[in-house]
């Protein structure tokens, strides 16, 4: 038994009530409507973790858990992603009471149509590779939606949340690939890699936040009217 991924998962929550503890910006007082967004985001991110895994595009090193799984996952993966959709939407709240100006919501269509691009032009080159192909599209359909469906607007304090969370994110990812606690299949993502972190992390991040933040504004906007 192993308490390394739970550690990381302790870091996410511990990043999430460091914020409340600032009374400027007191992420608790929303807490109730992140209930629903982290719950939603957590079961399908683990959904998609579950696919991958059973097409062994990743595979869990059980030196570096506790050897306690539910659907073959080690239970500190679901716990991530519910914890990793916590401490974004806990960022994202707080950024938006720190700095309330949204100014640049202006330009944000036009850096989701530059992604949306990009994101077409990964699913080109990467179609033969499961785990790209997987997060790439994912992200599309969610970007596309949100930003051509969805009423809502909120994208830049989306992506300025997103640029925030990369920080303890690839902390924490570097200790998850490097111990290894995870490993994903070479054939199945591409040869691109910050450290140990794969490209498509970055992308899978993005996705697990976009959703998070959506429903959490949905939540919000309903409670409202």
């Amino acid at each position: 038994m192993n308490y390394y991924y739970l550690l990381i998962n302790l870091a996410l929550l511990v990043l999430s009530f460091a914020l409340v503890l600032n009374q400027k910006a007191y992420p608790i007082r929303s807490w109730k409507l992140m209930v629903p967004a982290v719950l939603v985001s957590g079961v399908l991110f683990s959904i998609v973790a579950f696919i991958l895994n059973q097409f062994k595009v990743s595979v869990f090193n059980s030196e570096y858990t506790i050897g306690v799984n539910i659907l073959q996952l080690p239970i500190e993966e679901i716990l991530f992603h519910f914890l990793l959709a916590f401490a974004g939407l806990n960022v994202y709240v707080f950024l938006n009471e720190r700095f309330p100006k949204n100014s640049l919501e202006k330009f944000s269509l036009s850096v989701s149509n530059l992604l949306l691009g990009v994101l077409v032009a990964m699913l080109f080159f990467t179609h033969t590779k499961l785990y790209s192909i997987a997060v790439f599209s994912v992200l599309f359909l969610m970007l596309f939606y949100v930003e051509y469906v969805n009423k809502l607007r909120f994208m830049y304090k989306f992506y300025r949340a997103y640029v925030v969370m990369l920080i303890p994110f690839c902390l924490l990812y570097a200790l998850i690939g490097g111990l290894p606690i995870l490993i994903y299949s070479v054939r199945e993502t591409i040869s691109l890699k910050l450290g140990v972190i794969p490209f498509e992390g970055f992308f899978y991040l993005m996705g697990i936040l976009l959703l998070s933040v959506y429903l959490f504004e949905l939540v919000k906007s309903k409670s409202k009217s």
